[in-house]
């Protein structure tokens, strides 16, 4: 095996959906791309990591929700974008195209032109490690849509796209919530 530099292990794991998330701060709507994402249990929670380096961030705090939109692969460089210039000065739903639709639990818009949509509110924030803990109230996905393929980020400017899905559910029924 040959040796990997341990600034660049977080590659080897950062595999989670690119997803958009969606804030409103009372004014207006913001879209910030993340690629660190985590499912904490089978019930609806989650977790991102993100901080004061995000103009997103001070939405999350003091309005305590948000919206995770999946995009899939066809929507690339629009999540590139999107992450690579800030709310402060870019109205990025006007600048990408993108569609916002009204939550109906949360102030954060839906990303029509995405996915999947889950509309979560803040549960708690850790902010030693600036993670982000969230409760989903709602969730849509776009059955009509043909791509359905997902983006994840190595985290080096690389990205892995969705293949060929293998079932394993009768192995592994034991361990699997009832849905």
């Amino acid at each position: 095996m040959r040796q990997l530099k341990l600034s660049k292990a977080y590659t080897l794991m950062e595999s989670g959906p690119v997803v958009l998330v969606t804030t409103h701060d009372g004014h207006k709507d913001n879209i910030m791309t993340i690629s660190w994402t985590m499912v904490m249990d089978f019930t609806p929670v989650f977790a991102i990591t993100t901080g004061d380096w995000n103009h997103s961030f001070a939405a999350l705090r003091k309005h305590r929700d948000c919206v995770i939109a999946i995009p899939s692969v066809d929507m690339l460089d629009k999540v590139v974008g999107i992450g690579t210039c800030s709310g402060v000065d870019t109205d990025k739903f006007a600048k990408f195209k993108l569609t916002a639709v009204k939550g109906k639990f949360v102030a954060a818009p839906l990303i029509k032109e995405c996915l999947a949509n889950i509309e979560c509110r803040v549960i708690d924030i850790v902010k030693k490690h600036n993670i982000v803990v969230l409760e989903a109230v709602a969730a849509c996905i776009d059955t009509a849509r043909k791509g359905k393929r997902m983006v994840h980020a190595v985290g080096d400017g690389t990205f892995i796209v969705d293949g060929r899905k293998i079932d394993r559910r009768k192995m592994m029924a034991s361990k699997l919530p009832r849905l």
